[in-house]
């Protein structure tokens, strides 16, 4: 009964071999054969792969359905472009959809983006959202605003743009794509941030202003062990071009992950920009090695900024254990040392590749974390001194208010610059395989960047995007962005009921932790954070 099965079985897989074969046949005996001998060229090649795939033992759809099952894969290849581009509609898509994306295009490109016969979003559904316009509108404002970052323990304070290039390391990014973004950022007049990946001879060629970031490999002022080398940080920290550094804590993508760059891709230029030597495994740890406490994390970011000759640092994380956050506020209280800025990062961030498992169900949203980090730092007497930002799927003037709504001094953006350099969002970031030269080392793809052409888009997105944001505060009647609050944002909570975000979201007054910490949602938080630990106290 086996044997017949088995005996079955290989007919079965050679009749199936056979059609392609056939196929070929009767191609050649066809009376329409001689007029046609250029055929010879396709089919042979194609029977060659049908006999390869008969005999391959790798692939079963492929042993199994000889040249037929390889259709499945050309359909994989192309289901992003199906999808995007004939089943989509103009709001559908993910992350970006269409609209969003053109709306980045048409302003890096220079083009009318304004949008005819009203708006596409369904105005009475559950994540419909709005601002609240005043009957009075403010024309006389300046054309742009800026923020100055550092506080009462900076030497240097630096006044950043309202809207900026969020972290993005060489190595994720080409060569041409840093040289594209910082040439952009030096035209606009706002800051470009290096990501954890180093301080590469790219981000420093076109001058621009840079925001240098450390992580926990401490890339580009690390030993030959992989420790932090203060010496090696002051000396780049103090080059004029770099503005801010910030201590990467965890990022909205995969917050808490480490990583592990090959030794076959640490190649010169990495391991030049990194520090770290060539053709080797570069480690990137989970958790930082200068400090393991709050105190200790506050007292090393007073150091770099000594080492930097007085300029602002700040850290960036991604809101996970809220006691953590608060006990970071009571390290910054009983040292008297203050960090200069907080960026949050939201869980909907993100450009190149991370653990699914990370990216879908770990970390706090932008507007959940950036509310709590808000709350915190006001609460806790310590907003006047120490700046927030906010990270995470930042586009459109809309979403600059939002966020300054809800408490944020200023905002980065990483994957809407990589729309204005041309990424087409074709989700091959991971893969070495971008077809725009954006986030690929390969030089033959890296070619079709032309960083002269791309250059001034990254500017232009930068200053149409602020000049939205203008035309919403003068709509708004305010002097200001930072006027704008939580009760100017308003929410649709169902088809038949909207309430403005302060009465969803709680916004604590001036000193509220410490005043009364109890009468605040956050007090089982407050009562577990430490300022010399961050484990959960009770």
């Amino acid at each position: 009964m086996i044997g017949s099965k088995r005996f079955a079985g290989s007919i079965d897989g050679l009749t199936r071999f056979i059609v392609p074969l056939g196929l070929l046949a009767a191609t050649l005996g066809s009376a329409s054969w001689r007029p046609a001998r250029w055929a010879l060229w396709v089919l042979v090649p194609l029977l060659a792969i049908a006999l390869w795939d008969f005999l391959q033992t790798r692939h079963s759809l492929r042993r199994n359905y000889p040249l037929v099952a390889r259709i499945r894969w050309i359909m994989e290849d192309l289901r992003p472009f199906l999808r995007s581009y004939v089943v989509e509609s103009d709001l559908d898509g993910r992350p970006f959809n269409h609209d969003e994306r053109s709306l980045i295009y048409a302003r890096a490109k220079g083009e009318l983006d304004a949008h005819p016969f009203g708006t596409e979003l369904d105005v009475y559904s559950d994540e419909y959202e709005w601002l609240a316009h005043s009957i009075s509108p403010n024309v006389d404002l300046p054309k742009t605003w800026r923020v100055a970052v550092g506080g009462p323990q900076c030497a240097k304070p630096y006044e950043a743009s309202l809207l900026n290039i969020s972290a993005m390391s060489f190595g994720s990014l080409s060569a041409n794509a840093i040289l594209a973004l910082n040439a952009g950022a030096r035209e606009g007049g706002f800051y470009h941030d290096t990501g954890e990946g180093g301080l590469s001879r790219y981000h420093r060629q076109n001058g621009g202003d840079l925001v240098w970031e450390i992580g926990s490999g401490y890339f580009g002022c690390c030993d030959e062990k992989g420790s932090f080398d203060p010496g090696r940080f002051a000396e780049n920290a103090q080059i004029d071009q770099v503005r801010m550094v910030e201590i990467k804590l965890s990022q909205g993508a995969k917050p808490g992950h480490g990583g592990v760059l090959p030794g076959a891709k640490v190649s010169a230029e990495i391991a030049a920009a990194r520090g770290v030597p060539e053709g080797v495994d570069c480690i990137s740890p989970a958790a930082h090695s200068t400090f393991s406490t709050p105190i200790q994390l506050v007292e090393w970011a007073a150091k770099l900024r000594d080492l930097s000759g007085g300029k602002p640092v700040g850290i960036k994380l991604c809101v996970g254990q809220p006691h953590e956050l608060f006990a970071v506020m009571k390290a910054m209280r009983e040292t008297g040392i203050r960090l200069d800025y907080i960026v949050v990062d939201g869980a909907e961030g993100g450009t190149g590749a991370a653990p699914v498992e990370l990216s879908n169900s770990v970390g706090m949203p932008l507007r959940e974390g950036l509310v709590m980090t808000r709350n915190a730092l006001v609460g806790c007497g310590l907003k006047r001194d120490v700046k927030l930002a906010a990270a995470g799927k930042v586009h459109s003037g809309a979403g600059l208010a939002m966020n300054l709504g809800l408490g944020a001094d200023w905002c980065n953006a990483a994957r809407g610059f990589m729309f204005a350099l041309g990424c087409v969002q074709s989700m091959k970031c991971h893969t070495d395989l971008c077809p725009t030269g954006i986030t690929t080392q390969d030089a033959t793809r890296q070619r079709g960047l032309f960083v002269a052409d791309k250059a001034p888009r990254v500017a232009r997105f930068h200053r149409q995007t602020l000049a939205g944001l203008r035309e919403i505060v003068v709509a708004m009647g305010l002097e200001n962005p930072w006027q704008i609050t939580a009760a100017d944002i308003r929410e649709r909570l169902n088809s038949a009921r909207s309430d403005s975000v302060d009465r969803i979201y709680p916004f604590l007054e001036e000193n509220a932790l410490l005043d009364d910490p109890g009468a605040t949602p956050y007090a089982r938080y407050w009562a577990a954070a430490r300022s010399d630990s961050f484990r959960r106290t009770g």
